[in-house]
């Protein structure tokens, strides 16, 4: 079972990669990087689940954080220009 969803979690990330090269739009270019950030997260916690790791969590949420936080940084960049206040 847990075999079958790393299986789904790296086709995902293929698919995602598709997305990426071919998207119209930076947008949805953005979407696809979020979408990878957000599948390798689950592998990392699969992998430590697997492992008998728990550390492996607590990267994995990190990690997430961290993604989240350069989304919002890259469409805050293209929404405004910069990412200051001018």
């Amino acid at each position: 079972m847990l075999a079958a969803a790393a299986i789904a979690l790296l086709v995902t990330i293929l698919l995602a990669l598709a997305r990426a090269a071919l998207g119209p739009s930076v947008f949805d270019r953005l979407q696809a990087a979020n979408t990878v950030g957000t599948c390798a997260m689950l592998i990392l916690a699969l992998l430590g689940f697997l492992g008998g790791r728990p550390e492996f969590l607590d990267l994995a949420i990190v990690y997430g954080l961290l993604n989240v936080i350069g989304v919002i940084a890259v469409l805050k960049f293209f929404n405004r220009g910069n990412l200051g206040d001018s």
